[in-house]
C-alpha cells in the first residue's frame, strides 16, 4: 500500500464518548461521581503515572488519570506520557480533557481564571513523543492540534456554570522543572497569541493525536509567571488559595461536560488514515505488536 493510499476505514458504527479527565490526584473527589473502580493497565511502553480511577456520572463512563501520580511523585520531564496515553486508549477512551495548571501570560488573564487554548508552542526537550519508531514510521496533522469538539464542550459548561474563562490563545509547554527566567517569560509575551505557559501538556497532545483521541485542554491559571513584577509580592498561602478554588471549578466544569458530553466529529478519529507511511509489509513483528492498539483498526491481524 503506497504512502498516498487512504487506509481501509474501520467498520462503520455509532460513536459512544468515553471521558478522560488527565490532571491532578483529587479530581475525582466530586459530588455525583459514583461506581468508582481503579483499573492498574500494563502497556508497551511501560507504567502509567498511576492507575485509572473509573466512575460514572448519569450515562457517561470516565476515567481519571493522576498525571504526576497520586502524592506528585513524577515531575513534568519524568511522566510516562506514551504510557498514559495508551492508557487511555487502551480503556476506550474518545475524548481527553487535559487539566493544567498554568501561569497566565496576560494581564486580562487573572489568577482563577480558565483558558480554552487553541494552539500550543512546544519549547520542550527530552521527552519522548511519538509511538511510532523502531521500524514503523508515521506523520500525523497536527495544524489545529486541540479539538473543537471537546473545547467546545468546556465552553459551553463554563458559560452555563459561570465560570470565569477566555477562548483561544497558545500553550507554551517548557521542559521544566524550573520555571521561566524573566527573559523567557518576557520573550514568551512577545509572541504572537501566547495566553499560558505551563509544563505538561506536550507530548501528551501529540500523542493523544497519534492515538486518534480528541484532546482539549483546561488550563487553570495559577499566577502571572515571573514576567509581572508587581505580583512577585503575592505569597504561597495566595497561590493555594486560587489553586483550590480552581480545582473545586474545574470538577464542576467536568462535571457539566458529562452532562452534556462533546458532540460531532473530530479530525483525530482517523488521523492515522494517510499517517502510517511504512509499508505493511515492512513492519516488524515486534513494532505491528506494539502497535496493535492502534494499527489494527487498519491492518486488521490475519488469523493463524
Amino acid at each position: 500500500m503506497s504512502a498516498s493510499t487512504p487506509l481501509p476505514p474501520q467498520s462503520a458504527g455509532q460513536r459512544r464518548t468515553v471521558l478522560g479527565v488527565i490532571g491532578g490526584s483529587g479530581l475525582y473527589d466530586m459530588p455525583g461521581l459514583r461506581d468508582l473502580r481503579e483499573h492498574r493497565i500494563a502497556t508497551p511502553f511501560g507504567d502509567p503515572s498511576d492507575a485509572l480511577i473509573e466512575g460514572h456520572i448519569g450515562d457517561m463512563q470516565l476515567f481519571f488519570l493522576p498525571r504526576h501520580g497520586r502524592g506528585h511523585r513524577f515531575s513534568p520531564s519524568e511522566i510516562n506520557y506514551r504510557a498514559n496515553i495508551w492508557a487511555m486508549k487502551k480503556v476506550g477512551v474518545t475524548d481527553i480533557i487535559s487539566v493544567s495548571a498554568v501561569g497566565s501570560m496576560r494581564e486580562t488573564i487573572h489568577p482563577g481564571e480558565m483558558v480554552i487554548i487553541d494552539q500550543f508552542i512546544d519549547r520542550t526537550l527530552t521527552r519522548a513523543r511519538t509511538f511510532f519508531s523502531d521500524g514503523v514510521v508515521a506523520h500525523v496533522g497536527f495544524g489545529d492540534p486541540v479539538s473543537k469538539r471537546v473545547s467546545q464542550a468546556l465552553i459551553a459548561a463554563c458559560k452555563r456554570l459561570d465560570v470565569p474563562h477566555h477562548v483561544g490563545g497558545a500553550y507554551v509547554c517548557i521542559e521544566g522543572p524550573q520555571f521561566s527566567t524573566r527573559a523567557e517569560s518576557l520573550t514568551f509575551r512577545t509572541w504572537s497569541d501566547v495566553a499560558v505557559v505551563g509544563m505538561t501538556n506536550l507530548p501528551e497532545a501529540r500523542l493523544a493525536r497519534e492515538a486518534e483521541i480528541a484532546y482539549a485542554t483546561l488550563a487553570l491559571a495559577t499566577d502571572y509567571d515571573c514576567w509581572h513584577t508587581d505580583h512577585d509580592a503575592v505569597t504561597v498561602d495566595q497561590v493555594l488559595e486560587v489553586v483550590r478554588t480552581n480545582v473545586v471549578n474545574a470538577q464542576r466544569v467536568i462535571r457539566a461536560v458529562a452532562e452534556q458530553p462533546p458532540v460531532g466529529p473530530d479530525p483525530a478519529e482517523d488521523a492515522l488514515k494517510f499517517a502510517v507511511m511504512t509499508h505493511p509489509s515492512a513492519i516488524p513483528a515486534e513494532a505491528r505488536q506494539r502497535l496493535a492498539l492502534f494499527l489494527d483498526k487498519y491492518y486488521p491481524p490475519v488469523a493463524s
